[in-house]
């Protein structure tokens, strides 16, 4: 089949590797365009950008998807099908109806649970312990369209978001080859209406979320700092600097929320309104990533101290 892909960060280029492997003819690749990255601001494409221009595939990257050129172009492309991963932009109604085999869309949670831009961070800050993709048909809502198929995997407890990430691009790939094959078939696609009534959100992730609330109880604190790793982290403050957390985990200790328990060579424990957590792995604001016991040998923490003042 001839192919329109749009995707644009590293979850989404499993699925163009998935339709370069399946022998699809990927006509156009449409990605956001190029962004400052680094300290030095230098231009970067995205990962899609460069996967496609490694085989050779033209690529787009317009920064209005209402513009006609933009509509134009695609309709140029002739494409059977549109294939949609975590692009990052709405499509306009006149976008979705050009291909006349629909736009398919690969999303990162089961449907109509966790519709929005960061379903694989807040399943993990919700602490859920069952995930997926969906693979549906795209229509005008916010992956409101009818589901062709489901692939659910579990979560171990000790997943943070980058290990989920990794394990669904994985999924992800197998289900759209799979799609791919079902489609080469010239059997019918199955698909069915999404139970609104049972839909959630997972919007996108703001400066608000990443600051650790020592109020709530110790799992659900465990569960942010997992959800928020490996990027962007969640972080607390001490002596007026930020301390991103990269690893924790879930302990029974007592104390003020946010009064530091104990720090030793176990890590340094902070009490949450409901039992501790304690910290295992850390970024000092302006300095590199370093485990807790590290950190301590360069730094003199006194138990009692209170963290967020």
């Amino acid at each position: 089949m001839r192919i329109v892909f749009m995707g644009t960060p590293e979850f989404a280029v499993s699925s163009l590797e998935a339709l370069y492997g399946s022998g699809q003819d990927v006509a156009l690749v449409v990605t956001q365009p190029d962004r400052p990255k680094g300290r030095g601001y230098v231009l970067t494409p995205s990962p899609v950008k460069v996967c496609a221009l490694a085989h050779g595939t033209e690529v787009i990257t317009p920064d209005r998807m209402r513009d006609e050129s933009v509509i134009e172009k695609l309709k140029s492309a002739n494409a059977d099908m549109f294939i949609v991963t975590a692009f990052g932009k709405i499509l306009p109604q006149a976008v979705l109806d050009i291909p006349p085999m629909g736009c398919v869309n690969v999303h990162a949670s089961l449907l109509p649970k966790l519709r929005g831009a960061a379903p694989i961070n807040r399943a993990i800050m919700n602490g859920d312990d069952v995930g997926g993709v969906t693979l549906m048909y795209m229509d005008a809502g916010m992956d409101t369209g009818d589901i062709i198929s489901e692939h659910a995997i579990p979560i171990p407890g000790e997943w943070d978001a980058g290990d989920y990430h990794d394990a669904l691009m994985a999924v992800g790939k197998d289900a759209l080859k799979g799609f791919m094959e079902l489609c080469a078939s010239g059997k019918s696609i199955p698909r069915r209406k999404q139970d609104p009534e049972k839909a959630t959100y997972a919007p996108k992730i703001t400066g608000e979320d990443t600051l650790l609330d020592f109020n709530a109880d110790s799992v659900s604190v465990c569960n942010r700092i997992r959800g928020l790793a490996p990027a962007p982290c969640a972080y607390f403050t001490l002596g007026g600097k930020r301390i991103k957390v990269r690893k924790a985990e879930v302990s029974d200790g007592s104390g003020v929320p946010g009064e530091i328990i104990s720090c030793d060579r176990g890590g340094i424990e902070i009490a949450c309104g409901e039992g501790s957590v304690i910290i295992k792995a850390l970024c000092p604001e302006g300095r590199s990533p370093t485990d807790a016991e590290s950190y301590l040998r360069g730094h003199r923490l006194e138990p009692g101290t209170n963290v967020n003042v």
